[in-house]
């Protein structure tokens, strides 16, 4: 028996080797580590797999047979995301079955319950793998686990841990309503969504921009500082040639330029009027996200008829090959709201321009799929490409709906769902495609010369809400004193 467990044990290179392949099935590994409680070795095993609809993760569970001590953890085996996100859950009173939601937490989420003032940090709890009921049980059984020395030591503060602590049980068994949140700066994190791909009326899920404090916390403090200090020393990086102006057409119109030498008029016009080249590329220095090297990002503005200025920004790494392209809305923010509705009916609508900025949800009501705004980032693609990126992205967004633990309703709902998405491409029953955007910063490039000819597609303005203005940022925004200066210039000017 003994012989058979050292051939199951292996190298940590091999795990490592395992980890980095790209292999389906990983095996499972097991190596000897050391027992912080009785100092003997005991055995770890990993697992490198995939958890279907989310994203690959690293399972790792110790055990000592001398002692008795077992732990395990989850480690995320894919990269930091782009922003991050903050899942909140509503648990009304009596609703068991909310607690039985799966829950994914990073090593770097926190997780609050408003209504408790209660927190549980990052370092408080490692990366785990549970449900909404077992995180809340596991805080109670380690709080309860030091009351007795907290006793004697502080009297008073185990008092009122003991409060809390039937407050939070009552939490756990549903007695009471609360709020449950989980807020993940890198965006590894989740909570299950029985409902999926349909939205869930308890669930809000919110995307966000990190701050350096945050970016700090996640190891990016240094990459940060580079990019800091080079922004500052302008004058040299002009001087240098880190920052240059190309002229006119050198890249916005390579393809017209191309076209012009091949005396193709068709191509012409498509390349060069169909939107207007840049007047000018600015080169700056910039860091990879993802080798942290130095490269360089292209920006140029430009203007897209029927919609408003633009900035396209894109960059490139020599070092590792990683690219990346972004667009950005150029002037103020819109007073209203927009909502676009496309009917799609024949092949020559998928190849229509679609602009999905970042704060835009999309909607296709014949599938009952809602997509919240921050679902997907922004994207520059065509209506097929974009119901193609949903296909593909809703197997990292919407976890747990292919599981060996799923039932067969369950199941076969999903993959049901999935062929009617696959079908919109083919054509077979016309569609709607809406995008909702509240900074009115996305576009659907019309069939027709004129916008007003266009039949099956429709733009509409809306007032945004309180709260849409809100999750914008837009009701703290004070442009008092700014409006006050201009007031005073143009005076001066009169007088």
């Amino acid at each position: 028996m003994e012989a058979n467990n050292r051939d199951q044990i292996v190298d940590v290179g091999s795990v490592v080797e395992a980890v980095s392949a790209e292999a389906g099935d990983a095996p499972l590994y097991a190596i000897e580590s050391l027992c912080m409680r009785c100092h003997q070795n005991g055995t770890t095993r990993f697992l490198f797999t995939s958890i279907p609809n989310f994203r690959k993760i690293l399972l790792s569970a110790f055990e000592c047979p001398h002692c008795g001590e077992r732990n395990n953890e989850v480690q995320f085996a894919g990269e930091i995301q782009p922003r991050g996100c903050c899942y909140s859950l509503e648990i009304p009173a009596g609703e068991q079955k909310m607690f039985n939601r799966q829950v994914v937490k990073s090593e770097s989420a926190t997780i609050k319950i408003p209504e408790l003032e209660f927190e549980i940090p990052p370092e408080a709890q490692r990366g785990s793998l549970s449900t909404v009921e077992g995180i809340l049980m596991r805080a109670a059984d380690e709080l309860q686990a030091l009351q007795e020395e907290r006793r004697k030591v502080a009297p008073e503060t185990a008092d009122a841990i003991d409060q809390f602590l039937v407050k939070l049980r009552a939490c756990a068994t549903a007695e009471s309503s609360f709020t449950f949140i989980i807020d993940d700066p890198a965006g590894n994190s989740y909570i299950e969504n029985p409902f999926a791909p349909s939205s869930d009326p308890s669930l809000t899920i919110k995307f966000y921009e990190r701050t350096p404090e945050q970016q700090a916390l996640l190891g990016y403090s240094a990459q940060n500082e580079g990019t800091r200090d080079e922004v500052l020393e302008s004058g040299e990086a002009a001087a240098s040639g880190r920052t240059r102006r190309q002229p006119h057409g050198s890249v916005g119109a390579a393809a017209g330029q191309r076209a012009i030498a091949q005396s193709n008029s068709a191509e012409i016009a498509d390349a060069l009027f169909r939107y207007s080249a840049p007047e000018e590329v600015m080169t700056f220095p910039s860091t990879c996200g993802t080798c942290t090297a130095k490269c360089e990002t292209r920006m140029f503005v430009t203007n897209i008829p029927y919609f408003q200025e633009v900035i396209v920004m894109a960059s490139t790494c020599d070092a590792c090959g990683y690219r990346n392209s972004e667009l950005k809305p150029g002037g103020r923010i819109p007073e209203k709201g927009k909502k676009i509705t496309l009917y799609v009916k024949n092949i020559k609508d998928l190849s229509r321009d679609v602009i999905k900025s970042d704060t835009a949800s999309v909607q296709v009501p014949e599938l009952d799929l809602e997509l919240a705004s921050g679902t997907m980032g922004g994207l520059v693609t065509t209506v097929e490409g974009l119901i193609t990126q949903i296909s593909e992205s809703l197997k990292n967004v919407h976890g747990f709906s292919l599981g060996d633990s799923l039932d067969e309703h369950k199941r076969s709902k999903w993959l049901d769902f999935q062929a009617r998405l696959n079908k919109l491409l083919s054509l077979e029953e016309a569609w709607t495609l809406i995008l909702d955007d509240a900074l009115a910063n996305s576009f659907v490039a019309p069939a027709t010369d004129d916008l007003k000819d266009d039949n099956q597609l429709t733009f509409e303005e809306y007032e945004r809400s309180w709260e849409q203005n809100e999750e914008l940022g837009l009701n703290d925004i004070d442009t008092s004193s700014a409006d006050a200066a201009y007031e005073s210039t143009n005076t001066s000017k009169i007088e």
